[in-house]
């Protein structure tokens, strides 16, 4: 269902990063090379959400170097609104790197410091007006993980939200490269208490609580205060619940090249279709088309799929 007062589908508040992926090179004792993209969780997310045909909106810091020009330049294409990215000269704008062998794909960061992590609790003056005019605020586990002046940021904006009628959505996203397991943990569950649709992911919850079954995780979730929960189960697709029902969405069987951004991708279609007014489980259903679709190509956001793409792999799939 649409609000007339709500101009905006989502807006997404964290750090997007300049990602340098590591692709086949062109010998076995050769060096990598590196395919130049971009990252950044909740950005994935509001490009994803943008690509199927969400209004969005990015709230973060970037530096004023290069690499925040071409992010800038990123969203302009993908019809991310860019006023409430602020630019910040004193830091630079983070990195990331993706190397890849049997054991999945792993990430080395160049982001300390980064402008993003410099975000601050006064910074919510220019993004207020575009949270209260939003159906959804969406955040992760990273965006309070960058610092401490992040993650009070990221509080006081979901305070707002509650505030405005606007809805949070949180992923789990843990990295515990970023900050104390303990910290995660306290972090976590509150942010978990603040929001309407919490994200989680199986592995994420099995570090975070020590709970390993799924309904052990879901039961969780809501206990903390989660109206609806989607716990995404990777290869095998998703569980959503509201609390009272649960349906279980198998996953697909594709062909996956490179998981980077995939629950990203999932994250952002889930909250473009609940925005044009889906049941939690069809939009479920369609964000894990769209993130099996995701993790056919190298990237976080080149292989995000759009709408017509993801529709017609739905359509396959109920006529297969």
């Amino acid at each position: 269902m649409s609000h007339p007062s709500k101009t905006l589908d989502i807006v997404a508040l964290g750090e997007a990063m300049v990602e340098f992926n590591q692709t086949p090179g062109p010998g076995a004792n050769e060096a990598p090379m590196y395919l130049q993209g971009f990252g950044g969780d909740t950005s994935n997310a509001a490009i994803a959400a943008a690509r199927a045909g969400a209004r969005v909106a990015y709230l973060s810091r970037l530096g004023t170097d290069r690499w925040g020009e071409r992010l800038m330049d990123l969203w302009q294409r993908e019809n991310v609104d860019t006023h409430t990215v602020l630019r910040d000269a004193q830091a630079p704008t983070g990195l990331y790197f993706v190397s890849h062998d049997a054991q999945g794909h792993h990430f080395s960061y160049a982001r300390a410091g980064s402008a993003a992590s410099r975000m601050q609790v006064q910074d919510l003056a220019h993004w207020q007006d575009a949270i209260a005019s939003s159906q959804w605020l969406h955040l992760s586990g990273i965006s309070l993980a960058i610092s401490a002046s992040a993650c009070d940021t990221a509080f006081a904006a979901m305070a707002h939200a509650r505030q405005s009628g606007t809805r949070v959505a949180l992923d789990s996203n843990l990295r515990l490269s970023l900050w104390p397991l303990a910290r995660a943990q306290a972090c976590i569950r509150h942010a978990v208490s603040c929001c309407d649709v919490f994200l989680p992911s199986l592995e994420d919850m099995t570090a975070l609580t020590g709970l390993r079954q799924a309904q052990d995780i879901i039961a969780w979730s809501h206990a903390q205060g989660a109206a609806q929960v989607v716990l995404k189960l990777g290869a095998e697709g998703a569980i959503a619940s509201d609390g009272s029902t649960q349906r279980t969405v198998p996953g697909h069987t594709v062909q996956a090249i490179d998981a980077t951004g995939a629950g990203d991708c999932f994250a952002g279609n889930l909250l473009a279709r609940l925005s044009a007014g889906d049941s939690l489980w069809d939009a479920t259903a369609y964000a894990n088309a769209a993130a099996s679709l995701s993790v056919q190509g190298y990237g976080a956001v080149t292989p995000l799929p759009r709408q017509e793409a993801v529709l017609s792999f739905l359509n396959q799939g109920a006529s297969a």
